[in-house]
């Protein structure tokens, strides 16, 4: 048992200095938050706010994703710019088993129809909102949605060989044609407006302060997770291969791996993170509408794992964090600055921090992780 604590996962995770203290700050996170929210009185200055407490399980999503991406471009040199999408399609199969929750409750009090159909006078269910009925049914289209489309795309994309930037440029086409189809009122899938209104998930109502510390919960350990399962890929003999591909993928190719199955496999996997994600996100905000397709959005991410800081998953997950932090101090107190303000942050990265963060501080440290 002691040789395989050596050289399995556990070593992997504990030789990870970045990696301890991102579970650190993680656990800590898990620990306070809820007790700052529900056992402090809230009239007292350390209580945490339900407002807060959202806003903080949102950035645990958004670390996910970042991590997701950061799987795929640092470690594998695949700049996506279309995991928006994936992000979205895990939030609207979560917020379509959200609507079926809702029954005759809604507006028009239809058992059956969300408010939307209803208004839009459709007549029957679409037959792929059977089974969202079903919160297994649910996640598994969680998972498979954002998986399968990956895969398909994938496996056109790295078969023909289409590489970086010509890659990115089809994976932001992709996310941009499905901003295009949901906005769709003919799609059935709310349109402009999207699904909102969620009343319960699970029989428990979403609006109360214990739902909210779940919700909050269940995002740090998909994270936590998350991370773990891609600190073990990029540290396996496949994680190895993956980086190979990422300096010299000619010569991977040329001593025999098959390059294409090894980017494909990674593309879904790291795209199924996403849809994770976004399921964990729908319930949180309380809406999933086309805007989450924005190729915009997936341009975000890419800003959020250079400022981090590639090629260290951790890193990734801090750069969403201290972005989203930005961008909400940003909107509130000047909401026509930030745009400007999160070009001006990804230009002076590159110029000056072209390892992000994390790379600055390993620089000083001497180069430990």
């Amino acid at each position: 048992m002691a040789a395989m604590a050596k050289s399995g996962p556990v070593a992997v995770l504990a030789g990870d200095l970045g990696g301890r203290l991102f579970y650190a700050v993680l656990l800590a996170a898990a620990v306070l938050v809820p007790l700052l929210n529900l056992a402090v009185p809230e009239g007292s200055l350390l209580h945490l706010s339900g407002f807060s407490v959202t806003l903080i399980g949102k950035y645990m999503t958004y670390a996910l994703l970042a991590i997701a991406v950061d799987l795929i471009w640092g470690y594998c040199g695949i700049l996506s710019l279309g995991h928006a999408a994936f992000f979205a399609l895990g939030g609207y199969a979560m917020g379509m088993y959200l609507m079926r929750q809702i029954g005759s409750r809604g507006v028009y009090g239809d058992p059956l129809l969300p408010d939307f159909m209803v208004f839009l006078n459709w007549k029957a269910l679409p037959w792929y909102w059977h089974g969202f009925e079903s919160f297994p049914f649910a996640m598994l289209m969680v998972v498979l949605a954002p998986g399968l489309l990956a895969f398909a795309f994938g496996w056109f994309a790295f078969r023909s060989r289409v590489t970086g930037v010509y890659l990115s440029i089809i994976t932001q086409a992709l996310t941009y044609a499905l901003l295009l189809a949901f906005f769709r009122n003919e799609m059935g899938f709310g349109g402009n407006n999207g699904l909102t209104d969620f009343k319960d998930l699970l029989g428990a109502d979403l609006h109360r302060p214990a739902v909210r510390i779940a919700l909050f919960l269940a995002s740090a350990v998909a994270l936590g997770l998350g991370y773990a399962a891609c600190r073990l890929i990029a540290a396996s003999r496949f994680g190895r291969v993956v980086q190979a591909i990422r300096d010299a993928e000619s010569r991977t190719r040329f001593i025999g791996y098959r390059v294409e199955s090894y980017k494909l496999w990674l593309f879904a996997f790291s795209a199924v993170l996403a849809g994770i994600a976004g399921a964990l996100y729908v319930p949180q905000v309380g809406i999933i509408n086309p805007s989450e397709f924005s190729p915009i959005n997936s341009i975000e991410v890419v800003i959020w794992v250079a400022v981090g800081g590639r090629n260290t998953l951790y890193g990734a997950a801090l750069g969403a964090v201290l972005v989203n932090f930005a961008k909400s101090w940003f909107t509130a107190a000047l909401p026509e600055v930030w745009l400007y303000a999160l070009g001006a942050l990804f230009v002076l990265v590159t110029i000056f921090l072209p390892q992000g963060i994390v790379g600055f501080v390993r620089q000083r440290l001497g180069g430990k992780s």
